[in-house]
């Protein structure tokens, strides 16, 4: 029933995604080709200039959906607050360079005029390029919004267990209180359920601090994304960068503590006909390939469910601007319905946000197992 019930959820979450990738392209574009047919009738009757200053301010006031999301879900130099009115608060972040034997730090609010060029670096959609052409790598040091949001969830991940282990070790007998009480169940499950189901009895503990990290790192991460005051809103687990190293450490891990039956189901696999393996060796490159696939395929399921469920509720959000700049009325009409869907949704994100943790550290647990499997006598 349960994996029933999550496959549904995906197939809900995935409809709604290209929905509302439908309506953000498709209704900005029809909205374009209207502001351009009321400026073609405008400029038959009056002048240059004035069709100019009129044409500024429909360019000004457009609404870009598509900015607008990718804005929220890449990286960034500096850590956008809020709008007001025509004032943006923003948090600057450290920029630092290597570029032709020099190393360059300041912050990115330099980047703050209307060339947004600073010593010879422009910010261009994100990324720091130099103001004239060069062969000459830069190397980009910089602490990114996903970078510091990254630090301040590892900090509060110290933070609380720090802290639990030190109530452990003065009170070791007495009952759990507070953060304590929070998280016992969720270690003693992924201890329990995970670890030893998927490990076996014996050599389950020698993975546990593995598993408990990136469980309560991907969790973490996943519920501060969804928060959107900061210092939530960042799209760390959403970063294919970061879903690469994590399992990046779980192929290396796998591959370290692999044994011998291992790696001779491997290269000979049993129950295969020969033919399979001579003279073309067909299944030592199938799971050779497989081996591979497997970290592959945790770096992408991560990245796409959680990138996804980002772009639609800023999909929602969007379409209340959109329909507001065709009609005032209309605007309110759907904002009920899209803050309706955004509840929905960030309630939807939360259970998300468990299970890509959950399913992340089982199959990572999984290969674990296999790789550590002893046979049978």
């Amino acid at each position: 029933m349960f994996i029933a019930f999550m496959v549904q959820i995906q197939h809900i979450r995935l409809l709604t995604f290209f929905l509302i990738l439908f309506l953000t392209l498709q209704i900005p574009s029809t909205l374009q080709a209207n502001a351009s047919e009321k400026s073609h009738a405008s400029k038959e009757t009056v002048t240059d200039t004035t069709f100019a200053y009129d044409e500024d301010i429909i360019v000004e006031q457009e609404f870009n959906a598509g900015t607008m999301i990718m804005e929220h879900v890449v990286d960034n130099h500096e850590w956008h607050i809020a709008t007001l009115g025509h004032i943006h608060v923003t948090i600057p972040l450290p920029v630092i360079l290597y570029y032709d034997g020099g190393i360059y730090a300041f912050w990115s609010s330099r980047f703050h005029n209307p060339t947004h060029s600073y010593k010879g670096f422009v910010l261009e959609h994100g990324k720091i390029v130099t103001e004239i052409e060069s062969d000459k790598t830069i190397f980009d040091f910089s602490i990114t919004k996903t970078v510091f949001a990254l630090l301040i969830s590892c900090f509060l991940m110290l933070w609380i267990f720090i802290s639990v282990a030190n109530r452990y070790k003065r009170n070791p007998k007495s009952a759990p209180k507070g953060m304590q009480s929070l998280l016992e169940p969720l270690i003693i499950f992924i201890r329990d359920d995970i670890a030893k189901s998927s490990i076996g009895e014996k050599k389950y503990e020698k993975f546990m601090p593995f598993l408990l990290t990136i469980f309560f790192f991907i969790f973490l991460n996943n519920v501060m994304g969804i928060i959107p005051i900061f210092p939530g809103g960042a799209n760390v687990t959403g970063n294919i960068t970061i879903t690469m190293v994590l399992a990046v450490f779980t192929f290396v891990l796998t591959t370290i503590n692999g044994n011998k039956h291992y790696w001779v189901d491997i290269i000979n696999t049993p129950g295969v006909p020969w033919w399979l393996k001579i003279p073309l060796p067909l299944m030592p490159v199938v799971e050779i390939v497989g081996i591979i696939t497997k970290p592959f395929v945790l770096m992408v399921r991560l990245f796409a469910n959680i990138t996804a469920g980002h772009i639609i509720v800023l999909g929602f959000v969007s379409l209340v601007f959109i329909f507001g700049s065709i009609s005032v009325a209309l605007g309110y009409g759907v904002s009920i319905v899209s803050v309706a869907f955004i509840v929905f949704m960030d309630l939807l994100e939360l259970l998300v946000a468990f299970i890509q943790a959950y399913v992340f550290t089982l199959l990572s647990a999984l290969y674990f197992g296999l790789a550590t499997i002893e046979p049978e006598h």
